[in-house]
């Protein structure tokens, strides 16, 4: 199982990225995805989840209204589309993946079983 993150930059104060986690090995139609960040000396922190059949969404005060979760089934693929970024998202962002299809714990890292390698976002003020 492997979960590939992509995406991140260079982008100033007030731009856009999206960030993409491709999984291979097996599919995770059912099972939710999550966003982490962790920013030089701080801890990993939750960005957001998703369920595979979009029903599901759940963000962190930090980012709601300004982070979107997608997904795409046939491309088995998530995305993290950050509008109106600020100097402190800059941070490593992970993907992650549950084992198994329940939406518990999305919210924390420990929830997830699976995690991708980082995409490196920098936002310059």
């Amino acid at each position: 199982v492997q979960l590939q993150a992509s995406g991140g930059g260079l982008v100033q104060a007030g731009g856009s990225l999206r960030l993409s986690c491709a999984a291979s090995g097996r599919t995770f139609s059912v099972h939710p995805m999550g966003w982490f960040r962790q920013a030089p000396g701080k801890e990993r922190e939750f960005v957001a989840a998703i369920s595979w059949s979009g029903g599901s969404t759940l963000y962190a005060d930090s980012v709601k209204g300004r982070f979107t979760a997608s997904e795409d089934n046939a491309k088995n693929t998530v995305y993290l589309q950050m509008n109106n970024l600020k100097p402190e998202d800059t941070a490593v962002y992970y993907c992650a993946a549950r084992s198994d299809s329940r939406w518990y714990n999305v919210w924390v890292s420990s929830g997830y079983d699976y995690w991708g390698q980082g995409t490196l976002v920098t936002v310059s003020s």
